[in-house]
């Protein structure tokens, strides 16, 4: 089908590239799922830690009534999962849904010694391990936290961007959770979330909440009505010339520029791939911006 579409490449080297892609998202999120329950069992839940986001609130759920922490994870995620499907697509929605039922599993299931008992090792390598998690799912397209696909619904139907509803967020939860367990707790978990937060931030290669992707390609054509038709993305073409060598003749030549969250970077990369494996692709996090589809941060 692609091939027939775009008339530009054979079918063995588009399915090479989906299979490695799904190889990849596979081993990805099996290492976040992992990453993730290692530092719920080894380092928060034996002490009574928590962290932010959906996360957060399970476990601080699991603190106060008698379900066990799997069963809340899944129910604490699962309007996420649906928004993700919505927002995003089945896929992210089928690949998130898989990774937090593993987590769940494994949290119910395995058992880990108590690793340390001092409260900042606790807090700082708890939320380097849950972060981990975190990090590795995006990379393979899904979420363990679905606090994210619910920004991104808010920050569409607000002024609110991702990060400020985040933030808002997790000040209201810790103070919740300052009140119903005990400001010591609290503060620390706050470490906990900070720790966890830098640690996606590293797994992820820093990128923000949304990535401005520039193609320079010979089939800019196809790349720019397969990120349109099939992704559902705006693309800004402009016209370029070469700088050097026999590019430098060519006048007629387009460079492509779209804007994505840093949940749909992957599959544009792979869709990118397929067309034309010589693509020169730069990708940067966008700090700020005015007018179009992006609205203005209104907290920086």
């Amino acid at each position: 089908m692609v091939k027939r579409i775009l008339n530009i490449q054979d079918a063995a080297w588009v399915q090479r590239v989906t299979v490695w892609r799904q190889v990849k998202d596979v081993l990805f999120i099996g290492i976040g799922v992992v990453m993730a329950s290692i530092g719920l069992k080894g380092f928060l839940l034996p002490n009574g830690f928590f962290d932010g986001g959906a996360m957060g609130v399970s476990l601080l759920l699991e603190m106060v009534t008698p379900l066990d922490l799997s069963i809340l994870i899944l129910l604490v995620n699962l309007p996420f999962i649906y928004l993700g499907y919505r927002q995003v697509s089945l896929r992210f929605a089928i690949k998130s849904t898989v990774a937090i039922l593993g987590l769940a599993l494994l949290v119910h299931y395995i058992e880990l010694p108590t690793i340390t008992a001092d409260k900042l090792l606790i807090a700082v390598f708890g939320g380097f391990f849950l972060g981990s998690g975190i990090g590795f799912s995006i990379r393979g397209g899904a979420v363990i936290d679905g606090t994210e696909v619910l920004a991104i619904q808010v920050s569409r139907r607000s002024s609110l961007t991702v990060g400020d509803f985040i933030t808002v967020f997790n000040v209201f939860l810790f103070i919740v959770a300052a009140l119903i367990v005990n400001l010591e707790t609290a503060m620390y978990s706050m470490l906990t979330y900070f720790s966890a937060s830098r640690t996606v931030d590293f797994i992820i290669n820093g990128v923000e909440e949304y990535l401005g992707v520039m193609i320079v390609s010979n089939h800019s054509d196809e790349i720019k009505d397969k990120i349109t038709y099939d992704l559902g993305r705006g693309v800004t073409a402009f016209k370029a010339d070469g700088g050097f060598g026999e590019k430098a003749k060519n006048p007629d030549r387009h460079v492509l520029f779209c804007v994505v969250t840093r949940l749909e970077v992957t599959r544009v990369l792979t869709e990118i791939e397929k067309i034309d494996p010589k693509a020169f692709v730069i990708q940067y996090p966008i700090k700020d911006t005015k007018g179009g589809m992006i609205k203005k941060r209104p907290l920086h």
